[in-house]
């Protein structure tokens, strides 16, 4: 009656294996060893953003090696108790077993998915920006509806939200919006969304209740450290201030100081108006202008790779990612993955998981 139950065990005793050497568990533990003394060391504290980097970098690591060890444990004393039970022929242990199982499976699969956050920044921060398409109040209403979107989806996430720009709509919506999200893996989450989105419906704003389809755009970048260098010369940007006002209020500080930054080179806007200090909110713009530099810079890679493979599907920006239908049938669908659900009142109150999932599971 054990012969399933040890089956199972076997199976992820395997699994646990090859995470044990794909994520360098004993590497990780080394280095946190080596985290701990640095911290403990007096003037450790004196090193501002620098320590609370090794902070984050400890938390993370400690995170994988104590998901690892855990799942290791598990397995152990579950292993025990199906020596014991086979023993003795108990049932009782049998459904003890049976209902520990599904937990070490869960956090199991909850690992196997991290090892798909491998990218060089996918523990990092990132910066989300929205921009509608042609298409007036329609499209910028689209606009707004994304951004509710992903705010849900931060929340369930556990993720911080801070607006760094939102340009309000002429009669409702928004133009634009860019906001930081703050939060273990954030980028290597919301990448997936990097592209345009597409929506069919009818417009609650033809009086006629015709059919329409919107478009908006959407670009994700990941905030960079100081070893990453991107290089921006004064002669390629132009800087403008502007005040900050319209409906966005909720969103951000209405000050004389925002700032809106154009790299000339590639036509790339950023702004800032969150700050009420001028050099803040510049400081800021050119953070954000440095990420979505480096972000292209890696786009133009990918692209030259996806030259010489057939199999590679382009995600590069301008393409349509998905699509959202609410009319004359309910569905969303990923074009880049085909994963698709008639549940678009979940999709849009913030339930990306699955579309993330299949983004991240196909680049695998």
């Amino acid at each position: 009656m054990f012969r399933e139950p040890k089956e199972s065990v076997k199976e992820l005793q395997g699994k646990l294996q090859e995470l044990w050497r794909y994520l360098d568990v004993p590497g990780k533990i080394e280095r946190v060893a080596e985290l701990e003394a640095e911290i403990a060391r007096p003037e450790f504290w004196n090193r501002g953003d620098a320590a609370q980097e090794l902070l984050k970098e400890r938390t993370r690591l400690q995170k994988v090696v104590q998901d690892c060890s855990s799942a290791k444990r598990q397995l152990e004393d579950i292993q025990v108790l199906i020596e014991l039970g086979e023993e003795g022929e108990d049932e009782e242990t049998l459904a003890e077993v049976q209902e520990l199982l599904p937990e070490v499976t869960q956090l199991i699969d909850r690992m196997e998915f991290a090892r798909m956050l491998s990218g060089e920044h996918d523990a990092n921060n990132a910066t989300l920006s929205i921009n509608a398409g042609a298409g007036g109040t329609e499209a910028q209403d689209w606009a707004d509806m994304l951004l509710r979107m992903y705010v849900r989806y931060c929340e369930r996430k556990g993720f911080k939200v801070e607006f760094t720009e939102y340009q309000a709509g002429d009669d409702a919506g928004l133009k634009s919006a860019t906001f930081t999200v703050e939060g273990d893996y954030a980028y290597g989450y919301l990448k997936a969304e990097s592209g345009i989105h597409r929506l069919v419906r009818i417009s609650p704003f033809d009086a006629n209740s015709r059919r329409h389809t919107s478009f908006c755009s959407v670009f994700v970048f990941p905030e960079l450290d100081d070893s990453v260098e991107v290089e921006i010369e004064d002669k390629d940007i132009k800087v403008d201030t502007f005040r900050a006002s319209g409906a966005g209020g909720q969103h951000i500080n209405k000050t004389d100081s925002a700032i809106r930054i154009t790299h000339i080179p590639t036509g790339i806007v950023v702004a800032c108006q969150n700050q009420r200090s001028q050099h803040s909110n510049r400081a800021t713009a050119l953070k954000q202008l440095k990420a979505r530099l480096y972000e292209l810079e890696i786009r133009k890679k990918e692209e030259e790779a996806a030259a010489f493979s057939e199999e590679k599907k382009e995600i590069g920006w301008g393409s349509q990612i998905r699509s959202y239908v609410l009319h004359p049938y309910r569905m969303v669908k990923d074009h880049r993955t085909g994963h698709e659900t008639g549940n678009t009142d979940a999709v849009l109150d913030g339930d990306l998981d699955g579309f993330i999932e299949a983004y991240l599971l196909q680049g695998k």
